[in-house]
């Protein structure tokens, strides 16, 4: 289990670092617009539309590499008074009761959006009409997904975590 946790880490840390670039596109698409605008008294009619769904799919595949590397809110207050073990069961807890819940909400209706989407070949409502279809909802889910099955069974056998 432990080769399979660290190579589900490498792919997270890999995927993490090829999609953080993507901010700076979105600024410097931005900085393009507000130039535009005031400089040239003309917008761009595509700017919005493209920061919109880039800022999106960068949030959502973000989001492992951001679990991996434990940028997520936690009570360290109260765990850091919790021997190791309680910290692992802890951390058991709330995979089990809040993470897991809440992923398989989002899959199921993240998968529903994508499909309906898809089928009514939605578009932004912007000047430019950009295909719309979500399908970093569920993709970026799976990644999140995978990030945690590892560190969950981790903290489930030795009753010990990686982090």
């Amino acid at each position: 289990m432990n080769a399979i946790a660290k190579a589900i880490d490498a792919i997270n840390e890999l995927f993490g670092r090829i999609i953080a670039p993507l901010i700076a596109i979105i600024t410097l698409i931005v900085l393009y617009d507000i130039v535009s605008r005031f400089f040239f008294g003309r917008p761009s009619d595509w700017a919005f539309d493209i920061t919109k769904m880039l800022f999106g799919a960068h949030f959502m595949l973000m989001a492992a590499y951001g679990l991996r590397h434990h940028a997520h809110v936690e009570v360290d207050v109260v765990k850091r008074l919790l021997s190791r073990k309680k910290q692992a069961v802890l951390d058991l807890i709330g995979y089990l009761v809040f993470f897991v819940p809440f992923i398989w909400l989002l899959l199921t209706y993240g998968w529903r959006f994508f499909e309906r989407s898809f089928s009514r070949g939605e578009t932004t409502y912007g000047m430019v009409s950009i295909p719309v279809y979500p399908a970093l909802i569920p993709s970026a889910l799976l990644l999140i997904t995978f990030m945690a099955t590892p560190w969950t069974t981790m903290c489930w056998s030795p009753f010990r975590c990686l982090f």
